[in-house]
């Protein structure tokens, strides 16, 4: 059986290898979607799962790393695909093989110029039409003069911008279409209660009947990652909590497990006992956050305060220990921010035995509901595969069969030393992706349960040097965060600043398959999808 390696080499002679915590290749763009087919199409380890596509700028060069991996093996590898030409920078698009570079390759459009040929709609993402510059590249000109504040409404375009490669290999420059004059198009936000955010959605129906949807990002976005390029190591940790708040303590983890990695130092066991409780308090959290406001979209509003009232008992655990209730700020490089609070045990064990009493009396409340149901089970069905492509990762993608949690598949903290069930359901409906969550709030119990008494002496945080610099090289980390698998992609230079520092959030890829999982169904209907797959929009607009 022929390596990995091996195959590429056979394939692209121009390839080459180079090892940083895992297999990086290098190819020429004129055959990285050559390449891409071969690897998403390999009988042996099919590599379905794009988990990221980075867009970076290496000076001489603008480019992509693409993260893969094969579901079936498990198997892991990364592309780097560069090109020389600066002013007028394209590489090829892999939105046919993978429908998550469907997103993924118009951010990196909107932040670098690089324009994907052979994709449908280079429209910007998160920036407007009439922006100037590429915020990400190192050229970037910040002078306010150029981007001034604008206070009016930016126009809606119903054409988009493509470039495709003909037959003979010349390149034609085409404007696709969006909406149709005919088409009666009407829009869910930016401001509305089920868009879960700031977010827009240009929906086009006929009738009842949703046609497409058109999502508008970027409307709360901050630009961390730039600002990130310019601060020290521990000063990026506090964005963390502030892109998807419902997983501040999952985030934040990623960030410092990427670091600690990087210098090669073992937090004190202590440490990661208190990070694996602290991950699944902070997952329960945002599991009733969800149920609440999800029955509220549906019309149960009474849910929405015994949600509330449940949640409530781990914000103040939390607040006890970090001294806050939403921007925690806990994890830090080599350990935690602060001792427990001495009663922390304690009132985390009585709400272990209190909240499976609270999901019985939910189910009695709502699941049971035949109103409930009707508007769960059967709608917005997306398969194994689909969600595959879509990299829909966390409680969506298990509520379709897919295996996904990385607590699972690449261990971390002290999920290799607690057993628990990943929760799995095959039908891949509304109602699967509500009872998913539900289910792991039981799941999250278990495991603190088996953590609580058992925490070890010792040290809270090692004592870390006030100035922290990474080694030169690439460093990729994932953690199974509320919502999905959440990743963080550090670059360094050997300075005290990451050289590109990137989230890999979860947000963007749910959003991302909303027009296929709404489409042929009711608008109503769109209302009860969003809310199940639970998207946050700031951990979208970053």
């Amino acid at each position: 059986m022929a390596t990995i390696q091996e195959k590429i080499s056979a394939l692209v002679p121009e390839a080459t290898f180079s090892e940083s915590g895992q297999l990086y290749v290098t190819v020429p763009d004129a055959q990285w979607h050559k390449l891409a087919k071969a690897l998403h199409d390999d009988k042996e380890s099919p590599y379905d799962y794009l988990i990221a596509i980075v867009g970076a700028d290496w000076g001489e060069t603008l480019g992509c790393v693409y993260y893969l991996e094969s579901t079936s093996t498990a198997q892991r590898l990364a592309v780097i695909v560069q090109t020389a030409d600066r002013e007028k920078p394209m590489l090829h698009s892999v939105c046919d093989l993978w429908q998550s570079a469907n997103l993924y390759e118009r951010e990196v459009y909107d932040f670098y110029g690089i324009v994907f040929i052979n994709h449908p709609d280079m429209r910007r993402l998160f920036l407007r039409k009439d922006w100037v510059g590429y915020p990400l590249r190192k050229d970037y000109n910040a002078d306010p003069a150029l981007n001034p504040i604008r206070l009016e409404n930016e126009e809606s375009y119903d054409t988009s911008y493509s470039v495709v490669e003909k037959e003979d290999g010349t390149l034609e420059e085409q404007r696709p279409v969006i909406f149709t004059p005919e088409q009666y198009v009407v829009n869910i936000g930016p401001q509305h209660p089920a868009t879960h955010g700031v977010l827009r959605l240009r929906t086009s129906l006929d009738g009842e009947i949703v046609t497409k949807i058109d999502p508008y990002c970027g409307y709360i976005h901050r630009g961390i990652e730039k600002l990130c390029e310019s601060l020290t190591y521990p000063q990026t940790l506090h964005f963390t909590d502030r892109l998807d708040y419902l997983s501040a303590m999952q985030n934040r983890h990623a960030l410092c497990l990427c670091i600690e990695d990087a210098l090669q130092i073992e937090v004190p066991e202590r440490v990661k006992y208190i990070r694996t409780i602290m991950d699944e308090l902070m997952r329960i959290s945002s599991h009733l956050l969800f149920w609440a406001t999800f029955c509220m979209d549906l019309g149960g509003t009474t849910a929405f305060f015994y949600g509330f009232r449940d949640r409530e008992m781990i914000l103040d655990i939390l607040e006890e220990t970090t001294g806050a209730r939403m921007s925690f700020n806990y994890n830090t490089i080599g350990g935690v921010m602060a001792a427990l609070h001495p009663d922390f045990q304690r009132k985390v064990k009585e709400f272990c035995r209190y909240m499976p009493g609270s999901l019985k009396e939910y189910h009695e409340l709502f699941t049971g509901n035949v109103i409930a149901q009707q508007r769960m089970k059967g709608v917005g069905v997306v398969s194994r595969e689909k969600a595959i492509s879509h990299a829909l990762t966390g409680p969506s993608g298990r509520a379709s069969g897919w295996a996904c949690d990385v607590r699972k598949r690449m261990p971390y903290g002290v999920y290799d030393k607690v057993e628990f069930n990943e929760v799995l359901r095959t039908e891949g409906d509304v109602f699967a992706r509500y009872m998913v969550r539900l289910d792991e709030i039981l799941e999250s119990i278990k495991i603190i349960e088996q953590l609580i008494d058992n925490i070890p002496e010792g040290d809270y945080a090692l004592k870390m040097k006030p100035i922290i610099k990474l080694p030169e090289g690439r460093y990729f980390r994932q953690v199974e965060a509320s919502r999905g698998a959440f990743g963080v992609y550090i670059e360094s230079r050997g300075e005290k600043y990451p050289y590109r520092l990137k989230f890999n959030t979860p947000g963007l890829m749910l959003v991302g398959s909303l027009d296929e999982l709404t489409r042929g169904g009711k608008i109503a209907d769109l209302i009860a999808i969003g809310g199940s797959l639970d998207y946050v929009v700031p951990d979208i607009d970053r």
